[in-house]
């Protein structure tokens, strides 16, 4: 309950973002392949900034 007004950092909403392409991905990729791959990159380098954001924290 104390953390209901709690900001969310920078690393929260890139994970939300991955996770959300990644499915997007995954519903694409039984229709258009070249379009799902395209956000299987995207996720990638999401996940990229993400350890970035990682190694800087340590």
């Amino acid at each position: 309950m104390f953390g209901l007004f709690k900001k969310k950092s920078e690393k929260d909403k890139l994970y939300e973002t991955y996770q959300s392409l990644l499915q997007e991905a995954h519903k694409l990729s039984t229709s258009n392949r070249k379009l799902s791959d395209q956000k299987t990159y995207e996720a990638e380098e999401i996940m990229k900034k993400i350890e970035q954001l990682s190694t800087k924290m340590e």
